[in-house]
């Protein structure tokens, strides 16, 4: 199972007349890092809030909201009128003084700090049991969203991890036609620059097997083969958080592919190659947000 670190979730509910609405979102990183935006009077219960979705939500950069409404549309607002009077009786006399005309006056004092603020006061427990009911639905909500993600995601994985394997089993028909090119161009080019006669077949036979053996990719095949397998069994893992390794492992995969590009020498191998770079590229995407 994989889960995609990108998710939304929502829940609502309701106690006496207000509405309680939370929404959960995320996106890609490295670590768990959840950031509250709660009202004031809910401060109280931000460690209580950290722990419930810490504790339901696997790593991502994971914002919570939590908003409170009520028909009246006065919760939780305060306006500091008699502060709200002196700053408006200073600063007007002052615009007066100086030509202006007060324009815009009322909306910058609004903004100034103490004059509009929240009535801070503790919340009631069957309240704080309604939102925490509503948080982990919530949170229930986005999970299923991560999961739902996840296996478009978890599809696409497999289907470009089986490319790869395919296009490495389709290399072998190409290495025994090396050796004869390679026999050939050395004899070539020795004998542009020497007599036939001249050359030693033991010493030249020495020299192909040498580079026969600069050439040789058994190993990188089979080493490219495992690392293949080891994806696959990740991805039959039941195990949530599995991002990390697969991008490790996708790593190590990366390395073998470029290995065997480099010992190719062959154009069919390269194009072969290539196609598994293409694959490749496109698993480091989607590994990328996996969580």
């Amino acid at each position: 199972m994989v889960l995609s670190m990108t998710g939304f979730g929502r829940a609502e509910a309701n106690y006496s007349s207000k509405e309680i609405l939370v929404e959960i979102r995320s996106l890609n990183s490295k670590f768990t890092d959840i950031r509250l935006k709660i009202p004031q009077n809910y401060k109280e219960k931000e460690v209580l809030i950290r722990k419930l979705v810490s504790d339901n939500v696997e790593r991502g950069k994971i914002e919570v909201s939590i908003e409170i409404r009520s028909p009246e549309g006065d919760e939780n607002f305060s306006l500091n009128v008699p502060l709200f009077k002196r700053y408006y009786k200073e600063l007007n006399s002052l615009s007066t003084d100086l030509g202006g005309d007060g324009e815009g006056l009322i909306a910058a004092i609004l903004r100034l700090p103490n004059v509009v603020g929240s009535d801070v006061g503790s919340i009631e427990e069957a309240e704080w049991l309604t939102t925490q009911n509503t948080i982990l639905n919530a949170v229930k909500a986005f999970n299923n969203f991560r999961s739902d993600e996840g296996k478009a995601m978890e599809t696409d994985l497999r289907l470009r991890i089986n490319n790869i394997q395919s296009y490495l089993g389709e290399i072998a028909p190409f290495e025994s036609a090396r050796v004869t090119k390679l026999r050939e161009r050395l004899m070539k080019n020795l004998e542009e620059n020497f007599s036939k006669d001249k050359v030693d077949q033991n010493r030249f036979e020495q020299e192909v097997i040498y580079y026969l053996e600069k050439m040789d990719i058994t190993e990188e095949k089979v080493r490219l083969g495992q690392h293949c397998k080891y994806f696959i069994e990740q991805l039959d893992s039941p195990k949530a958080q599995k991002g990390r390794k697969l991008s490790f492992i996708s790593q190590e995969v990366g390395r073998e592919i470029n290995t065997l590009g480099a010992k190719a020498y062959s154009s069919d191998i390269q194009r072969l190659v290539v196609a598994m770079k293409d694959d490749l590229e496109k698993i480091k995407e989607q590994v990328a947000n996996a969580v």
